[in-house]
């Protein structure tokens, strides 16, 4: 197995490559193009970065925006985009053909757009506490305290994207474990039975905490409905 440095470079290269593909190379991309993702995956194992670089390819869009809507921050959906498609890389040897390869992706890019997420809470919650009480025991100031403004923006011309953006925010607020079903269901269109297998919980629990996100957005977008 390579070293990780390779899939880095592939997975910022690839829409290059694809600009500027040269008649020596169209013979293994054309390859890569028809195997499945499980044959990616084994060609991947013996070496083949043109078939690593399909994956990419293939799923690079899709993890980003998914991990996107997880945490409301594009730059982060990049970075850890980035890091599922390294890991990948690095698990190569070790994966098993019994489930999707979507199913796998996408359990390792929720892992990590949670991870962030808690990071975050326990960054907000050190800032907090940084805001009420200083080192002395004297009032501080917080320097990452800044709620957002909840108010909506009045111009008609707006209101569309204004509504997006609270959706965005709406989603942002929930907690991970309502989060994550919401975005792969009504995001990402995954069926329940796929959903339960990315996260590795039973269909009924997936019904059961979609169902609750939704209710929890909706009553945060009263103003929008």
């Amino acid at each position: 197995m390579s070293a990780l440095s390779p899939a880095k470079e592939i997975f910022l290269s690839v829409p290059v490559a694809e600009r500027t593909a040269v008649p020596a190379a169209a013979a293994a991309v054309s390859l890569s193009e028809s195997l499945s993702d499980h044959g990616l995956l084994e060609a991947t194992r013996a070496g083949d970065e043109a078939a690593f670089a399909e994956l990419v390819r293939r799923y690079r869009n899709q993890i980003t925006n998914y991990v996107y809507r997880m945490t409301n921050d594009y730059d982060a959906a990049v970075d850890l985009a980035q890091e599922t498609f390294l890991r990948v890389f690095r698990a190569a040897d070790r994966y098993q053909t019994s489930y999707a390869f979507s199913t796998y992706i996408y359990r390792i890019a929720t892992n990590l757009a949670i991870s962030e997420l808690r990071r975050r809470k326990r960054r907000r919650l050190v800032s907090l506490a940084t805001f009420f009480q200083g080192r002395d025991g004297a009032p501080g100031e917080a320097t990452e305290f800044d709620p957002a403004d909840a108010c909506p923006l009045q111009d008609a011309a707006l209101v569309d994207d204004e509504r997006r953006a609270a959706v965005a925010r709406a989603i942002s607020t929930l907690p991970e474990k309502y989060r994550a079903p919401l975005v792969l269901r009504d995001v990402e269109g995954r069926s329940y039975e796929e959903i339960a297998g990315i996260l590795e919980m039973s269909e009924g629990t997936v019904k059961s905490r979609i169902n609750r996100a939704r209710t929890f957005l909706r009553e945060k977008l009263q103003a929008y409905i």
